[in-house]
């Protein structure tokens, strides 16, 4: 199982042509690895991957995979709200080699509970890699709801869900009715430490793009039980995980990673870069924690 602080990372683009901006993509990936982070995601929604074309798509979970060699697990974003491309991109994504795969709710179409389930069983049954859920609907207006989940933890390779809903409530009714080894991560900064130490398996995290290290530590106590470490760390770091959702993510932090000079501030539209009313929030939030150029 694939547990502690697992980076939602951004992807890093070129100011003048919007390409990706490979050799910065690289150095951030063997900064994560250098600076703890547990695990990878590529091209999740913090990658921009609604704005990748599928042949960048693909290619960056290549670069990823090849840049982390083996050091700490890479899941690849392959979620789509077409069945049939999500299949291709999971299939791309075992190819290149990745650990496993982070599949969210379909968008737009606002499949029933049975579509949903229907949905994720034939892409866990054309392609034999593990698959982590990602439910999400504030973004997707897809609520998958828990007994939905528990069927699919039923199946081989459905190893997961990464529950980005905020509502600690449903983290009982999952380890009850889920699977036996089932992975709950959360997919909410603000409530993840509460959640692991309710039983969850890890944070997929916006905050350990530019915290990597405090995320790493207070993952790990969470996970070990250690209530009063995990509350002092993640103390430091709460003005940040509101801050960086003062706007769309990941329009906030990608404007905090090129503050630490670790990239370029550009975004691909209908992105824009984060406004300067939220400048001062964002740094100072920045601050709060340590972190510094």
């Amino acid at each position: 199982m694939i547990t502690g602080s697992i980076v939602a990372l951004v992807t890093p683009m070129r100011a003048e042509s919007l390409d990706i901006d490979w050799p910065s993509l690289k150095e951030l990936v063997e900064w994560h690895v250098q600076q703890g982070t547990n695990g990878i995601v590529a091209v999740g929604t913090t990658g921009e991957s609604a704005t990748l074309n599928v042949s960048e798509h693909k290619e960056v979970i290549k670069v990823v995979v090849d840049q982390v060699a083996g050091r700490v697990p890479v899941i690849a974003g392959t979620g789509a709200n077409s069945t049939a491309e999500a299949i291709i991109l999971t299939k791309a994504a075992k190819e290149s080699g990745a650990d496993a795969c982070l599949l969210v709710t379909p968008y737009y179409n606002k499949p029933t509970q049975e579509g949903l389930y229907v949905h994720y069983k034939t892409i866990a049954e054309a392609v034999d890699i593990d698959q982590i859920l990602y439910n999400v609907p504030g973004r997707t207006a897809c609520d998958m709801q828990p007994d939905t989940v528990a069927r699919l933890s039923k199946l081989d390779n459905i190893v997961g869900i990464k529950e980005a809903t905020g509502d600690l409530s449903r983290v009982g009714v999952l380890k009850a009715d889920c699977a036996d080894g089932f992975a709950i991560y959360s997919g909410d900064d603000v409530t993840a430490r509460e959640l692991m130490l309710m039983g969850g398996h890890g944070d997929i995290s916006v905050t350990a793009n530019v915290a990597p290290k405090l995320m790493s530590d207070m993952c790990a106590a969470a996970i070990a039980g250690d209530t009063e470490l995990a509350a002092k760390i993640d103390m430091s770091l709460a003005a940040l995980h509101t801050a960086l959702f003062l706007e769309s993510n990941p329009i906030p932090v990608k404007w905090a990673v090129s503050q630490m000079g670790l990239m370029d501030n550009v975004l691909r539209l209908p992105m824009t870069p984060l406004s300067r009313e939220h400048q001062n929030t964002v740094g100072a939030a920045l601050n709060a924690a340590g972190i510094t150029k």
